[in-house]
């Protein structure tokens, strides 16, 4: 099944401003502009020893349910996926950060390389004061999304966005978001790391 998906998929994006889906079962997605996550930074080549990822960057799926359920702690930005283990690696809180503004509003980007339906999608963020250098886990994560957009089952078009207001914070923190597929038992999971 992962190389079906594989070879469904190049090219989701997950958050900036536009989800964009094409046509089977078989979806996949991450993050893009302007909030950029660690996959695509991988798969463009900005982020070095990035292993199996930078050729699929649209493939972080796992179990759905976060928080209750989901990718265990430390394994989260890889959505369980030992093959892109690199993705949960803080790399010294190094990885590229985009700029953004306390209380701002945000637009988040989703691409799919397939169509699938979908139940939501949820944002979540670091709380104030978590540590960078330390995998990420559900106790650095605020419990509750910052944003939900819920989608009913319903299948998205090809592109979709939507938009949410940043909560204060200051320093770098990491954006984990989750979007939730309707008809399997997965969800597809995309970190990307901000700068307020």
């Amino acid at each position: 099944m992962r190389k079906r998906f594989t070879a469904a998929a190049v090219g989701l994006l997950v958050m900036g401003g536009t989800v964009v889906a094409t046509g089977s079962a078989s979806s996949h997605g991450y993050t893009d502009s302007p909030v950029t996550s660690r996959q695509k930074h991988c798969a463009n080549k900005t982020v070095t020893n990035c292993g199996n990822i930078q050729w699929e960057p649209q493939s972080v799926e796992g179990p759905k349910g976060f928080p209750s359920g989901g990718p265990s702690d430390g394994l989260i930005c890889a959505g369980g996926n030992g093959q892109f283990s690199q993705l949960d690696d803080p790399r010294g809180g190094a990885w590229p950060s985009t700029k953004v503004n306390s209380g701002s509003s945000q637009t988040f980007t989703w691409r799919f390389t397939a169509r699938h339906r979908t139940t939501d999608f949820k944002y979540y963020i670091t709380k104030q004061g978590w540590n960078s250098n330390q995998k990420l886990t559900r106790a650095a994560l605020e419990s509750q999304p910052f944003l939900t957009v819920p989608y009913g089952g319903k299948q998205p078009p090809e592109s979709l966005s939507h938009s949410g207001s940043l909560p204060s914070r200051s320093g770098k923190h990491v954006v984990l978001a989750v979007w939730t597929v309707h008809d399997t038992p997965n969800a597809f999971y995309a970190c990307s790391d901000v700068q307020f």
